[in-house]
């Protein structure tokens, strides 16, 4: 058994984020099961970078390498309710990237110092005063680690927060996303709302002569409401070609700020795995490099209250999450959103030659 001061499980935007931050004084593990092998990784993610993201990494005073962008950048979104046929186009900021070179980027600036696990941690226990986990590496070799604090940055599924909160829940979507051969006459962003088939939303997203579409339903005949869904807008005029490729995976959507948890006991959780992501949009990347950066600040400090002293920081985080609650009527209650759409309060108008 290999002893270290901090092992953090999981290694996207959170994970990676924090590895870079943490003083080399510590003794530092990552562990993820992410490689360079393009077949390692695949996140069911639209791979747009929001404003709030992008200020995160201003304040680092982090620059973007050109080869993380696609084609094309777009700076609006075209907003339709398919159950009233009403669209609404909303000028946007987002940076459209390729999400695997992203988080491979990010994980490029952990410093050498901190040590790579290549693998999956399976289990957690306690022994005095020191955390074991029992981990298997891509390979199928076993190796336990001991470490005197973890960090779940593990996402929707975390291990950490299961073990921490058996019994708390927050709200779970299954998010299915497909990428298409491009095949409509001109590029563009989208975001669904559908109630026939999920009280979540659902995007469309062009990114190097790919058209990728994906939604977030509730985890009972997910596949069957991305079905009919995806048929309702081939109706609406929206073109699928050639299917590429097929993702899924678990996202959280909290209904309060009381849903985030951060941990106790020399056990913390950061990004999605605390609950940090917005209800409204499902955006997490700014949660995660947010709550990173705020951990790595109290654990460098080495205060003895670490618990506590980040509870209290996360603080303006979950207010955030509640105004984001508050937002959701606005966008997820049909008649709401109608009149919000009816309005055009902060659409652009459109201006198309003949």
């Amino acid at each position: 058994m290999e002893n270290f001061d901090i092992a953090i499980i999981g290694g996207g935007p959170a994970g990676a984020t924090l590895a870079r931050l943490l003083d080399e004084k510590f003794r530092v593990i990552l562990i993820d099961e992410k490689t360079d092998d393009e077949n390692s990784f695949s996140k069911c993610c639209g791979g747009l970078l929001s404003p709030d993201a992008q200020k995160a990494f201003a304040e680092f005073d982090l620059t973007l390498p050109k080869d993380l962008l696609v084609d094309p950048q777009i700076f609006s979104v075209r907003t339709i309710d398919l159950q009233t046929k009403f669209e609404r186009h909303y000028q946007r900021f987002y940076m459209n990237l390729d999400r695997r070179k992203f988080d491979l980027w990010l994980e490029s600036l952990i410093p050498e110092s901190v040590e790579r696990f290549y693998g999956r941690c399976k289990e957690i226990t306690q022994q005095d005063k020191l955390y074991c986990l029992k981990c298997t590496d891509n390979d199928g070799a076993e190796r336990t680690i001991a470490a005197k604090k973890i960090v779940g940055a593990d996402g929707a599924n975390s291990m950490v927060r299961k073990y921490l909160y058996p019994e708390k829940e927050i709200r779970r979507y299954t998010a299915i996303q497909q990428w298409f051969r491009e095949e409509n006459a001109k590029p563009f962003y989208s975001c669904i709302f559908d109630p026939a088939t999920s009280d979540c939303c659902s995007w469309t997203i062009s990114k190097d002569n790919v058209f990728i579409y994906g939604g977030a339903f509730e985890p009972k005949d997910c596949r069957m409401m991305f079905e009919i869904q995806k048929q309702r807008l081939s109706d609406y005029g929206f073109k699928f070609g050639e299917i590429l490729k097929t993702e899924a995976c678990v996202v959280l959507r909290p209904k309060s700020p009381f849903d985030i948890c951060t941990g106790k006991n020399n056990a913390f959780l950061i990004g999605e795995a605390a609950g940090l992501i917005s209800p409204s949009s499902l955006e997490g990347i700014s949660f995660a490099i947010n709550s990173a950066r705020i951990l790595a600040e109290v654990l460098n400090k080495n205060n003895m209250t670490a618990d506590k002293v980040y509870g209290i920081k996360i603080i303006p985080m979950r207010i955030k999450i509640f105004a984001k609650v508050l937002k959701c009527p606005f966008m997820y209650v049909p008649s709401l959103r109608k009149l919000v759409m009816k309005s055009g309060l902060s659409s652009i108008k459109i201006t198309k030659r003949n």
